[in-house]
């Protein structure tokens, strides 16, 4: 069963209310300007979770040669990791590093 959905598509973020465009190298899954993302999928891409809460960024952490956002989504606390896109906001970034402690 694939596991993975490629979908790259630009939407309004419910949070900021800014209009965020595709990534263009990978799937887009969260704002650039906020972070915040939306609980829409089960496993990525499928856009078959109908909890369709805000999540929200909590936590950052290292992964690979990167990093994840860790949510926790507002309606059904279910945590949840994205990895950082070339485009975030690094002060957003350093505000969710910084609020951990």
């Amino acid at each position: 069963m694939k596991r993975f959905n490629m979908i790259d598509e630009g939407f309004k973020c419910e949070k900021c209310k800014k209009m965020v465009a595709p990534l263009k190298y990978t799937a887009r899954d969260h704002c650039p300007y906020c972070l915040y993302s939306k609980h829409v999928d089960i496993y990525p891409g499928d856009r078959n979770n109908q909890c369709l809460g805000l999540l929200i960024p909590i936590d950052i952490e290292k992964f690979k040669n990167s990093y994840k956002i860790i949510y926790r989504c507002s309606r059904c606390n279910q945590l949840h990791k994205n990895i950082i896109a070339e485009d975030d906001n690094f002060d957003e970034i350093l505000k969710i590093m910084q609020n951990k402690t």
